[in-house]
C-alpha cells in the first residue's frame, strides 16, 4: 500500500482512520489502532474534560505513533475540552456537529491538524472553506448520528470528491479491505471505520454490546428519530418503543421526553440491551467476530491488496 495524501497528512503507515465513537473509543482502542498503522482517535463525545485528559495522557504512554481527538462541536464544555487539547499537544482533531468556521483557525493557530466529518456536499464546501485540512465524508449506512438526506457512501463519496481538492476520507459501511478499496477507486484517499472498531476487543463498549454487534443481520439497523437528531440504531425494546410513538403521532417532545438522557451510555457502555439506545452501523451484518485491533488491521491490509490485484488482473 502506496503512501498517499492522508498517510502524509497524519503521518501514519496506512491510510485507515478509527471512528472516534462514543462510550467505544478510549484509549487503549485509539492506541492499538495507532500501533498497528492506522490513526486511532479518541471519541471526546462521551467524556468529561478530566476523563479526556486522562485518556489522552494514557494514550500517550500506550504508543508513540500519532493519534487525534473526535470532538463534537455541540459538547456543552467544548471550550474546556479545546484547552485541554491544546494544553495537552494533541496534533490531529476530528471535528463533528456544528460549524466547522467555529474552531478550526482556533485549532490551526495552535499547529494543529484539523479534519470536519459531513453528510453532503453542501457541508464538506462550507468545511473546505472554513480551512479544515480534509474532510471525511459520512454515507447513511453509518452507525450513531447521521445525515438527513440518507445519501449512500457510494454516491457521496464521488459527489464530493468532484467539488473539493483537499483530502478526502470515505465513512458508512466499511468494514472491509474489499470496501476499503472500493472507496478509494470511488476518490477518497482514505477511509474510516466505525462499527469494525466498536467489535474490537480493545473497544471500552460493553461486551454485550459487542456481541449484538456480531449476531447483527443484515436489516437489523434503522435510521430513526430525525425529528431530534438522525441515530441509526439497532433494533429492540428501546426502537420500537419509538416506533411505537411515531405511529401514535408523536411530537418532538414526546420523542425527546422518550429519549431521555443517558440512554447511549446505558445501551452501550453499560450493557442494557433492552432500553439501551445501541448505535451502529449496517456494515455490522458483516461482522462476525469480536478480534483484536492488529488482526483487523492486518485483515483490512490483506483483503485491500488481495482486492486490489484481483482488479487489475480483471
Amino acid at each position: 500500500m502506496s503512501r498517499n495524501r492522508i498517510t502524509q497528512l497524519f503521518g501514519i503507515k496506512y491510510p485507515i482512520v478509527q471512528g472516534g465513537m462514543i462510550w467505544a473509543s478510549g484509549w487503549r482502542l485509539a492506541s492499538a489502532v495507532s500501533n498497528a498503522g492506522g490513526l486511532g482517535l479518541l471519541g471526546a463525545g462521551s467524556m468529561y474534560p478530566d476523563v479526556l485528559k486522562e485518556h489522552i495522557d494514557k494514550c500517550k504512554k500506550a504508543t508513540d505513533k500519532p493519534f487525534g481527538i473526535n470532538i463534537p462541536m455541540l459538547y456543552p464544555n467544548i471550550e474546556e475540552l479545546m484547552q485541554i487539547i491544546v494544553s495537552s499537544g494533541v496534533k490531529i482533531v476530528f471535528t463533528s456537529a456544528g460549524n466547522p468556521k467555529t474552531w478550526t483557525a482556533f485549532l490551526k493557530k495552535h499547529g494543529i491538524t484539523v479534519v470536519h466529518v459531513v453528510s453532503s456536499v453542501k457541508f464538506a464546501l462550507k468545511a473546505q472553506d472554513a480551512g479544515v485540512d480534509a474532510i471525511v465524508a459520512e454515507g447513511f449506512e453509518a452507525g450513531g448520528h447521521n445525515g438527513r438526506d440518507e445519501t449512500t457512501t457510494m454516491v457521496l463519496i464521488p459527489s464530493v470528491k468532484e467539488k473539493i481538492n483537499i483530502p478526502l476520507i470515505a465513512a458508512g459501511g466499511i468494514a472491509t479491505g474489499q470496501a476499503m478499496l472500493a472507496a478509494m477507486v470511488l476518490g477518497a484517499d482514505g477511509v474510516q471505520l466505525g462499527s469494525r472498531f466498536a467489535a474490537s476487543e480493545e473497544g471500552s463498549s460493553h461486551d454485550l454490546f459487542k456481541k449484538e454487534i456480531v449476531a447483527a443481520r443484515e436489516g437489523d439497523t434503522h435510521l430513526t428519530l430525525k425529528e431530534l437528531a438522525p441515530v441509526r440504531l439497532l433494533k429492540n425494546k428501546f426502537y420500537e418503543d419509538i416506533q411505537k410513538a411515531y405511529a401514535q403521532g408523536a411530537s418532538a417532545e414526546d420523542l425527546k421526553a422518550l429519549l431521555g438522557r443517558a440512554r447511549a451510555k446505558r445501551g452501550m457502555f453499560e450493557g442494557d440491551l433492552v432500553e439501551g439506545e445501541l448505535e451502529i452501523g449496517q456494515v455490522s451484518g458483516l461482522i462476525h467476530e469480536i478480534k483484536p485491533v492488529v488482526e483487523i488491521m492486518n485483515n483490512l491490509v490483506a483483503e485491500f491488496n488481495k482486492a486490489k490485484e484481483a482488479v487489475i488482473n480483471f
